[in-house]
């Protein structure tokens, strides 16, 4: 089952515009789950998605067999931006511009040439550009342009507030750890640090693999997420 955040894809914006914390998105989650017969389930997340996963086993653990996090966090994703707290900077002032002048805002955001960002995105080496074929990309940086750009900051400062790592210690499902060596936006040491503290973690840190490892290099992701659910869940 594959879901869609709030204000993202095939979902409505939210009616709440508050309502796009971690938690709030966890809910949700939660609400797929039931809908769909509350089946076991192994939760899947990517970047944002960790953070969402760790919080609905946090929810309700139940008839969670195990989880594949990658390429991101137990929380705090702001301040590791490049190393440093460089969107904990940022963020406020972008969101104070978006506040004052939402109409130029989401202007400015909605004609921005998905070629453009994947062509800036390859030059400053935030995707692997042997790897990556832009045809993967480009449909992703097309639909960024359709998301509310205020609802996109206001939920990227919300998982920048929010930490699960209290959480890690008491997750009692195996958890496949899956990190890029030179991702950017959530280096691969806290992928280290979250496998580290939990009690069934498994680490893969791929060479060479940025923030969108997968899309890089799906057969080595893939045969490792078949390995991980063939060993640990169906085994």
């Amino acid at each position: 089952m594959h879901w869609h955040y709030r204000g993202h894809g095939r979902s409505a914006p939210p009616a709440d515009p508050d309502r796009i914390t971690v938690t709030a998105l966890a809910e949700d989650l939660d609400q797929v789950r039931r809908h769909v017969g509350d089946p076991p389930c192994v939760l899947v997340g990517h970047s944002l998605g960790c953070q969402v996963s760790l919080e609905a086993y946090r929810l309700r653990p139940a008839r969670v067999r195990a989880m594949v996090l990658l390429c991101g966090s137990f929380g705090n994703v702001t301040s590791t931006f490049h190393g440093g707290p460089y969107l904990d900077l940022i963020l406020p002032r972008l969101l104070a511009v978006a506040d004052r002048m939402p109409q130029v805002a989401r202007a400015v955001w909605s004609r921005l040439p998905p070629r453009l960002s994947l062509k800036i995105a390859l030059k400053a080496g935030e995707i692997d550009p042997e790897r990556v074929h832009p045809e993967d990309m480009l449909p992703y940086l097309e639909h960024m342009t359709h998301v509310d750009f205020r609802m996109f900051l206001r939920m990227l400062r919300s998982a920048g507030a929010h930490n699960a790592y209290d959480l890690l210690a008491h997750v009692e499902v195996p958890v496949l750890v899956v990190a890029g060596e030179h991702d950017t936006f959530t280096p691969a040491f806290l992928a280290q640090e979250m496998a580290r503290a939990l009690p069934k973690g498994e680490l893969l840190t791929v060479p060479n693999g940025t923030h969108v490892t997968p899309i890089e290099q799906p057969e080595l992701v893939d045969g490792r997420v078949e390995e991980f659910l063939k060993e640990r869940v169906l085994g």
